[in-house]
């Protein structure tokens, strides 16, 4: 299998028919599918091509997220300002700069979300964009292991399989879960029915990543050009029209060739990358964009509607769990190098997934709570930079209930015109008491669920939040602990409204020549993990620019 040409720093002058920025889950699809229609493409990474255990390894990923030398050397390192409901807490935000962008060092869950979310999408103006348009862009992406079917895709370039060898402790408190949230065992929360608990599908084939550099690079024809190490600085403009980008490489931030475009400019540099770039070219609020010099090329609302999820971590003493040592999982890592498949590395450490209703958000047919099922210990949090471990290194069980559908809302705002600085997040986490309602059902939920035969006899001790909080002492909990998913959206809203940066073809209302293609144009989050859902998006992007939807 052939690799991506990567280009380091100045390839000389770049011209081509399109120019893609950020080569992550969902630009690496948008230059590879639209290159396969004879189309010249340069594709535009600032970060670098990387392969080796770190990234190919599902395991590692907790590796990437617990040491943050590590986590540098492959994201654009960012948090958030301090959050007014979370005692002044500033929680991590970093996001993949790498080619493949977060596919290559996330979580690799595989989860498309509820197929409402995209039904209500359309509702909400997204025209096109409903469950029956989006579905063959998802069976397009996947090669699922159970084979291809009306709903799931078996011939796609990103392998989907589900987590195997899961431990006992694992299965024990899926069974007790089921009895006690009332749910069944659903082996396939992207098929028919998202409610249930199941093993986790990942973006994996036989014990190693497969994120879309892989999946859509590797084999790239001549006329997409891979451009990495280099950093889009601005999107040139003419007569209302974006013709390009300006571009910077290296430490010392040299400016190298502009990439031009014979017919569009598509961002995709995620829901923090690509409002920054944005303004940086003159594209946001106007008022904003003045206070920091920036000369008005239109007035648009970039930035607002940012929203993630939020979970809350919950451990306890599994003698038949997992140690969270550094030393037992640099053994497994070692054993796990030398032959694929023989750890529990080979998989993504959150083995299993339930989709269950929290009871505080009502809707039949859509669980608004997500849970991660993990037989390792986990970090109180992770705010301050440097090694995050478990509280305890002793076998463990952790359940990480996630809020999939926040109804807190922040912001994206440029810090300066520094192109390399860090943009002001404000998610206004926990703004909304609903927000905060859910997570405390969710810690209650699993509460509720140790009870139960099936693993009360297989767990110990709660490690967090222990056993002496109650009542109000979840809710402080909560607010000192729970922490974001890295899974940021909406910040260039897709619409038809005035609250929209982009239009239904993820044009740029007002500029001609320029789309979005991430997860910051989702009016909505989707209800589960955001990458399969991104990766759509490149997709139907594509399709969309290709057959000249207008």
């Amino acid at each position: 299998m052939k690799r991506a040409r990567a280009i380091t720093d100045d390839a000389g002058p770049l011209l081509s028919d399109y120019v893609v920025v950020g080569a992550g889950s969902a630009g690496a699809i948008v230059a590879r599918r639209l290159a396969d229609t004879g189309a010249s493409v340069t594709l535009i990474e600032s970060g670098r091509q990387r392969r080796g255990p770190l990234i190919t390894i599902p395991g590692m990923s907790g590796a990437i997220h617990a040491i943050n030398a590590l986590q540098r050397m492959v994201t654009w390192p960012a948090y958030t300002v301090p959050q007014r409901n979370m005692y002044g807490r500033t929680l991590p935000q970093s996001h993949g700069r790498i080619l493949g962008g977060g596919s290559v060092i996330n979580g690799l869950a595989f989860v498309r979300g509820n197929r409402q979310n995209y039904d209500d999408w359309a509702d909400d103006g997204a025209t096109g964009w409903g469950f029956a348009d989006v579905l063959p862009s998802f069976r397009r992406l996947e090669s699922f292991e159970d084979g291809a079917n009306e709903l799931r895709g078996g011939a796609g370039p990103i392998a989907v399989e589900r987590a195997t060898g899961l431990a006992s402790v694992t299965e024990n408190f899926m069974t007790a879960l089921a009895a006690t949230a009332g749910v069944r065992r659903n082996d396939d929360y992207n098929g028919v029915q998202q409610d249930g608990v199941g093993p986790i599908q990942q973006s994996a084939h036989a014990g190693r990543r497969v994120g879309t550099d892989r999946g859509y690079l590797w084999d790239a024809p001549p006329n997409l050009r891979v451009l990495t190490g280099a950093t889009a600085t601005r999107i040139m403009m003419e007569n209302g029209r974006a013709t390009g980008v300006e571009l910077i490489a290296g430490r010392d931030r040299r400016p190298i060739s502009p990439a031009r475009a014979r017919s569009e400019v598509i961002v995709s540099t995620g829901s923090l990358g690509t409002p920054r770039l944005l303004m940086l070219s003159g594209i946001g609020h106007a008022d904003h964009l003045r206070q920091h010099g920036i000369t008005v090329h239109a007035d648009l609302p970039v930035g607002d509607n940012l929203h993630d999820h939020l979970f809350v971590p919950i451990s306890y003493q599994a003698p038949d769990g997992r140690r969270a040592s550094p030393l037992s999982f640099a053994t497994a890592a070692a054993r796990e190098c030398l032959r694929p498949r023989s750890t529990y590395l080979a998989h993504t450490l959150f083995e299993a997934v339930a989709f269950v209703d929290s009871g505080v958000r009502t809707r039949a047919g859509i669980p608004d709570l997500q849970m991660f099922i993990l037989p390792i210990g986990y970090p109180e949090n992770q705010d301050e930079p440097g090694l995050h471990l478990a509280v305890e290194s002793s076998p463990s069980l952790s359940l990480l209930p996630t809020m999939i559908y926040p109804q807190s809302r922040g912001t994206v705002r440029l810090a300066s015109t520094d192109p390399l600085a860090a943009p002001l997040i404000d998610p206004n986490y926990l703004a909304e008491p609903r927000d905060l309602a859910t997570l405390v059902a969710g810690i209650e939920l699993v509460r509720a669920t140790m009870a139960h035969p099936a693993i009360a006899s297989h767990v110990g001790r709660e490690i967090l939040p222990g056993s002496e909080r109650h009542g109000p002492d979840l809710a402080e909990f909560v607010r000192r602990n729970a922490s974001g998913v890295y899974h940021p959206v909406g910040t260039c809203r897709m619409g038809t409204d005035e609250r929209a940066v982009v239009d239904p073809t993820l044009r740029v209302r007002g500029v001609a020549g320029l789309r979005v293609a991430d997860a910051s144009i989702m009016p909505n989050i989707v209800g589960g993990n955001t990458n399969a859902a991104s990766m759509m998006i490149g997709e139907r992007a594509a399709e969309l620019i290709v057959s000249g939807v207008q």
